[in-house]
C-alpha cells in the first residue's frame, strides 16, 4: 500500500490549470528570474493538487539550486517539502544526495536568511537519511551571532530529536545549556518548548529556577510557562502550591493572552472562591477592554462554563459582567444578557434593572436603527424575564416600558404592550397607573397590533367612571369625526365601480413572492399620523372590530357602575353605535383597499346588539368578567409551561449522582480515550480528542447503522463507507477489499458532490495485493443546510505495478459507486423563539414549500408528535393530550441549523368525515435548499408512524 505523502502546508487554487512538464521545464531553464519564480509557484500548486511531476526534480536541481535569489530560494524549500523523496521501493532517491549537499552549504552560508530558510526546512523534515549528515551543522548554528538563525536551529534540533532520537541523544542537555545563556525571547521560547516535550524534568527544573522572575519575561515564554504548570499539576496535583503564587503574579500582565491563560490556569488549579473570583475578574476585564469580538465571545463561553460550576462566585460579580453590554456587537450583547438573566438574584436585581433601563433609554436615542431595534427588543425581553422572576420590581419598570409604546418598530412595540398586558393582569395595584399611561400615549401609537392590545386593556381594566370616560374619549379621538368617508367619495366609488383586489403578496410556483398592484383609491395621506382612523381607511378592519368591541365593553361596564346616570350611558352607547355603523358602512362601500371581512362584520353586528341593551347583566358578565378570566387562565398555563422545564432541571440535578461509593478509581496513566476528564484537568488538553470525536462514546451497533454499501458483493472491488457527520465536516471512512486473485495498482477513489458540499483533498493512488483490504478516509466540508449527494467511482489497473511510480495510467477498469445521501436532520436542532419573532420571520422569509398531509395516522395530536420527532423540530404551540378529541389542530414548529439558518413549519390539519386526516404543512425558510429538503423529509416520513 502506498504511503501518504508528508507535507506541512496546503494551497487550494480553483483556477490552477494543468501544464505540460515540457513547458514547465522550459520555464526552469530560462535565465529570467521572474519566469523561474512563476514556474516554481505553478509547479508547487500542481503538486499540491495531485499532479505527478517527479521528472522535474533534476531540472530544479540543475537550474534553481545554483541561483542565489532569496525568493527563489524560499520557493525551492517549499518545493522540496512537497516533492516525493523516495522511489516506489521505499529507498531514498539518488537526487536527494545533491539536495543534502545543497542544504549543508546553506547551513554554512554567510547570509542569515539563507541559513534560517534551511533550518526551517529541516524543522519539518522526516527523512533520517537527509538529517543524519547535517547534525554537526545544526549544532554549530546554535552559536550563530544572529537570533533568527539560533531560534530556527533550536526548532531543527527539536524535530531531529523527536523523530530520530539516536541522531542527537544529547539534545536535551545541549538545549538546557543553550537556554541558560540565551537572551533572545523567541529562541528561549523555542528551547523551552523543546524541553517541555522532550525532557520535562529539565523544563521543570529551569522553570523553578526562574519562577521569581517569570513576570519580567516575554509573553510568549509566559504562555508556555503556564502550559507547563497545567501539565505538571495534572500529573501531580500536590505540586499546585508551588505555582499558584506565580500564576497570581502573572494575572496583572499587560498581555491579554497571558491574562486569559492565567485565568484558565487558576480555574484548573484551584476551585477556591478567591481563585475563581480572580479568574472571573480577568475575564470581565477582557470583556470590557479587548477589541476583538471573537475573543469576547470566547470569554463569555468560559464565563458560562464557570456559571455551572461556581454560580455563587459569579453572582457577586454580575455587575462586572453586565458591562459587556457596552459592546456594539449584537451577538455579544445577547450572550451577556442570557448570562446575566441566569445569575440575577434578589440582592442584585435592582442594580441590574437600573442598568437595563439605562441601556433601553440609550437604544432609543441610537442612530443605528437596525441594531438598536434588535437590541431594544432583547432588553425588553430581559426586563420581562426579571419581572417574572422577581415580581416586586414590576412597579419600577412598567412606567419605563410604557414610554416605548409609540416605537415605530412593530416587534419592539408589540413586546412592550404584551408585557404591559401581563403586568396589569398579574399586579392589580398597578392598574390605575398603567391605564392612565395608556390613555396618555394612545394618540402616539404607530402599530396596528399595539392599538388592538391597548384598546383591549382599556376595555378590561378601566374600573372607575373617570377611567372609562377617558378611555372612550381616547378611542373616539383616534377614530375622528363621523362619517369616516364623505358622501361625495362614496358616490364617486359607486359610479366608477372600482374593482379592488386582495392585498398581500402572491406566492409563485417557485416559492417566491410577486407584488400585486392595487387599483383602489387611497384615502390616507402619505404624511398622515397613524391612528385608528388611518388604519380603517387603509382597510385594516381587524382594528375596527376591536375598536367597536372595546367601546361596547366600556359602555357595558359604565352601565354596571352604581350611581351612573342613564342619560350618560345612553349618550356613550349612541356614540359607540354610530362608530360601529360608520365602520360597517366604510367596509361595505368598496373605497378601501380591502372590504370588510365576515368575521369582523359579525363581531360588529354583535356589538350593536349589545349596545342596544347595555344594562344586560348576563351579557355584561360574559363580555367583561369571563373574557378577563379566560386571559387569566391563559397566563396561568403559560407560567406552568415556563416552570415545568425549570422544575425538570432541578429534579434532574437533584437525582444526578456525582459518584457512587463503589465507583472504580481512574488512573490517568491508564486512561483510555473515552474516559471523562477529571476536575484537575483543563479543557485545552482534550481539544484534539474532542475535535477528532475520540471523547464521544459510540458502540459498535450504532456505528453499523451508519454503514453504507457502495458496491456489490460480486464486484472486483468491494466498498462500504461509514458516514460520520461532525458539525461542519463529513468524514467518509471507506473500506476497500480487492476480491480479485491478482494484485491491482493505481487504485483511486474518485468522489464528487451535489449541493453545498466540497471535497477537501485530491484522491491518492494505492496498490493492493490479492484479497487485501484498504481503509481510505475522505473529508468533505459542508457550507449550508440542504440534502447533499456524494457519488463517484473506483478506477484501477490490473496486473503488476510499473517500475516507474510516476507512470500512472488513466485507470484500466472502473467500479461505479452507489450514491450517498446526506440527511438534513444531521444539521437541524430544535430551537425556541417567541411568537412575535416567529411571525416576523414568517413574513420575512421568501421561500415556501407546501406539503399535503398524507398519512395513515388518524389522531391529529399523534400526527403532530410524529412530525416533530421525524423533523427534529420544536413545537412552539402548547398541545395537551386532551386535545386529541378535537377534530382540528394548528401548531407552529421551529428549528435552527448549525449554520444559523431558521426553519419554520406551520401545521394545519383536520379530521375529515371518513376519519382520515387532511390539511397542509407549510415550510418557510430564507433559503430554497432547507425548505425543499425539509419538505422531502416530511413527505417521506409522514405516511407511516414509526
Amino acid at each position: 500500500m502506498a504511503m501518504e505523502k508528508q507535507c506541512t502546508y496546503l494551497i487550494y487554487d480553483e483556477n490552477v490549470v494543468r501544464t505540460e512538464p515540457s513547458e514547465l521545464a522550459a520555464g526552469l531553464e530560462s535565465n529570467d528570474v521572474k519566469l523561474k519564480v512563476s514556474t516554481m509557484k505553478k509547479i508547487i500548486l500542481l503538486m499540491l493538487n495531485g499532479e505527478q511531476l517527479q521528472t522535474l526534480l533534476m531540472k530544479v536541481i540543475q537550474f534553481v539550486v545554483p541561483n542565489e535569489d532569496k525568493q527563489l530560494k524560499k520557493l525551492l524549500y517549499l518545493y522540496l517539502e512537497a516533492v516525493e523523496k523516495r522511489s516506489a521501493d521505499g529507498h531514498l532517491l539518488p537526487e536527494m544526495i545533491l539536495i543534502c549537499n545543497m542544504i549543508r552549504n546553506d547551513l554554512n552560508h554567510p547570509n542569515e536568511f539563507v541559513r534560517g530558510s534551511a533550518l526551517r526546512f529541516l524543522s519539518k523534515m522526516r527523512e533520517k537519511d537527509i538529517l543524519e549528515p547535517l547534525v554537526s551543522s545544526l549544532r554549530a548554528n546554535l552559536e550563530h551571532r544572529h537570533s533568527y538563525v539560533r531560534r530556527n536551529a533550536v526548532l531543527a534540533i527539536y524535530n531531529t530529536y523527536k523523530c530520530f532520537e539516536d541522531l542527537m541523544p544529547d539534545a536535551p542537555e545541549l538545549i538546557a545549556e543553550f537556554i541558560d545563556g540565551e537572551s533572545d525571547v523567541s529562541a528561549k521560547r523555542n528551547a523551552f518548548v523543546m524541553l517541555c516535550n522532550c525532557d520535562q524534568d529539565r523544563a521543570v527544573q529551569y522553570q523553578l529556577s526562574v519562577i521569581d522572575s517569570i513576570t519580567s519575561m516575554g509573553d510568549i515564554i509566559q504562555l508556555n510557562m503556564l502550559e507547563l504548570i497545567r501539565k505538571v499539576c495534572r500529573q501531580d496535583p500536590f505540586q499546585k502550591s508551588k505555582y499558584v503564587r506565580a500564576v497570581f503574579n502573572l494575572q496583572s500582565s499587560a498581555s491579554n493572552s497571558v491574562a486569559f491563560e492565567c485565568a484558565n490556569t487558576l480555574v484548573s488549579l484551584s476551585s477556591a472562591a478567591t481563585a475563581v473570583k480572580t479568574a472571573v475578574q480577568a475575564y470581565c476585564t477582557l470583556l470590557g477592554t479587548h477589541s476583538d469580538n471573537n475573543v469576547k465571545l470566547i470569554v463569555l463561553d468560559r464565563l458560562s462554563d464557570l456559571q455551572h460550576k461556581h454560580p455563587e462566585v459569579l453572582k457577586t460579580l454580575i455587575m462586572d459582567i453586565i458591562r459587556g453590554l457596552g459592546s456594539p456587537n449584537i451577538d455579544i450583547r445577547k450572550k451577556v444578557l442570557a448570562l446575566v438573566m441566569d445569575l440575577v438574584n434578589p440582592n442584585t436585581i435592582d442594580e441590574v434593572v437600573a442598568v437595563l433601563k439605562k441601556e433601553l433609554t440609550k437604544s432609543h436615542a441610537s442612530t443605528d436603527a437596525d441594531k438598536s431595534t434588535d437590541y431594544r427588543q432583547m432588553l425588553i425581553q430581559a426586563i420581562h424575564t426579571c419581572v417574572i422572576k422577581f415580581p416586586d420590581i414590576a412597579g419600577t419598570v412598567v412606567h419605563v416600558l410604557v414610554d416605548f409604546l409609540d416605537d415605530a418598530n412593530a416587534t419592539s412595540a408589540s413586546d412592550v404592550v404584551l408585557f404591559v398586558r401581563e403586568v396589569i393582569e398579574t399586579y392589580p395595584r398597578l392598574r390605575e397607573m398603567v391605564v392612565q399611561k395608556l390613555v396618555t400615549y394612545f394618540p402616539s401609537i404607530k402599530v396596528a397590533k399595539v392599538f388592538r392590545v391597548t384598546m383591549w386593556i382599556l376595555s378590561q381594566y378601566s374600573e372607575t367612571q373617570a377611567e372609562i370616560e377617558a378611555a372612550l374619549e381616547a378611542i373616539k379621538s383616534s377614530m375622528g369625526s363621523l362619517p369616516l368617508v364623505d358622501e361625495a367619495t362614496l358616490q364617486a366609488a359607486a359610479n366608477t365601480a372600482v374593482v379592488t383586489e386582495k392585498s398581500g403578496p402572491a406566492v409563485l410556483a417557485d416559492g417566491t413572492y410577486a407584488s400585486q398592484a392595487n387599483t383602489g383609491m387611497s384615502l390616507v395621506a402619505k404624511d398622515a399620523a397613524p391612528s385608528v382612523r388611518t388604519f380603517l381607511l387603509g382597510g385594516d378592519f381587524f382594528v375596527g372590530a376591536v375598536a367597536g368591541s372595546a367601546q361596547t365593553k366600556l359602555v357595558m361596564r359604565l352601565a354596571s357602575l352604581p350611581g351612573v346616570a342613564p342619560e350618560l350611558v345612553n349618550r356613550h352607547a349612541a356614540q359607540a353605535m354610530a362608530s360601529v355603523c360608520g365602520i360597517v358602512k366604510l367596509g361595505k362601500s368598496g373605497v378601501t383597499p380591502n372590504r370588510l371581512d365576515d368575521d369582523s362584520q359579525e363581531r360588529l353586528w354583535l356589538c350593536l346588539m349589545m349596545l342596544n341593551d347595555p344594562g344586560n347583566a348576563a351579557m355584561a358578565e360574559i363580555w367583561n368578567e369571563k373574557c378577563r378570566s379566560a386571559y387569566s387562565a391563559l397566563l396561568v398555563e403559560k407560567q406552568k409551561g415556563m416552570a415545568q422545564p425549570e422544575e425538570a432541571k432541578e429534579e434532574e440535578k437533584a437525582r444526578k449522582i456525582k459518584a457512587h461509593v463503589d465507583d472504580v478509581i481512574t488512573f490517568r496513566q491508564l486512561r483510555g480515550k473515552g474516559v471523562v476528564v477529571t476536575e484537575i484537568e483543563d479543557e485545552d488538553a482534550m481539544d484534539l480528542s474532542r475535535a477528532t470525536g475520540a471523547g464521544e462514546e459510540e458502540d459498535f451497533g450504532s456505528r453499523l447503522k451508519r454503514v453504507t454499501q457502495l458496491t456489490g458483493l460480486s464486484d472486483p472491488i468491494y466498498a462500504e463507507a461509514v458516514v460520520t457527520v461532525h458539525e461542519y465536516d463529513i468524514v467518509l471512512d471507506v473500506l476497500l477489499i480487492n476480491q480479485l486473485n491478482e494484485p491491482i495498482h493505481n487504485v483511486c477513489l474518485e468522489l464528487a458532490t451535489v449541493g453545498d458540499l466540497k471535497l477537501c483533498e485530491r484522491p491518492q493512488n494505492y496498490a493492493m495485493q490479492p484479497h487485501a483490504s484498504l481503509n481510505v478516509r475522505a473529508n468533505i466540508k459542508v457550507s449550508s443546510t440542504e440534502t447533499g449527494i456524494i457519488y463517484g467511482n473506483i478506477v484501477y489497473d490490473v496486473g503488476p505495478a510499473p517500475n516507474n511510480a510516476a507512470n500512472i495510467g488513466d485507470g484500466g477498469s472502473m467500479v461505479i459507486l452507489s450514491d450517498i445521501h446526506i440527511d438534513i436532520m444531521d444539521y437541524i436542532t430544535p430551537a425556541d423563539c417567541t411568537l412575535l419573532q416567529y411571525r416576523s420571520m414568517w413574513a420575512e422569509f421568501e421561500w415556501e414549500n407546501k406539503v399535503a398531509v398524507n398519512t395513515t395516522i388518524t389522531d391529529p395530536v399523534k400526527y403532530l408528535r410524529h412530525v416533530v420527532a421525524c423533523t427534529n423540530m420544536k413545537c412552539l404551540t402548547h398541545i395537551d393530550d386532551e386535545t386529541s378529541e378535537c377534530g382540528f389542530l394548528a401548531a407552529n414548529l421551529y428549528a435552527k441549523s448549525i449554520f444559523g439558518e431558521d426553519a419554520l413549519v406551520n401545521v394545519s390539519i383536520e379530521k375529515q368525515r371518513d376519519g382520515v386526516l387532511g390539511g397542509n404543512l407549510r415550510i418557510r425558510s430564507k433559503t430554497q435548499g432547507i425548505a425543499l429538503s425539509l419538505g422531502d423529509k416530511i413527505t417521506l416520513k409522514q405516511k407511516v408512524q414509526e
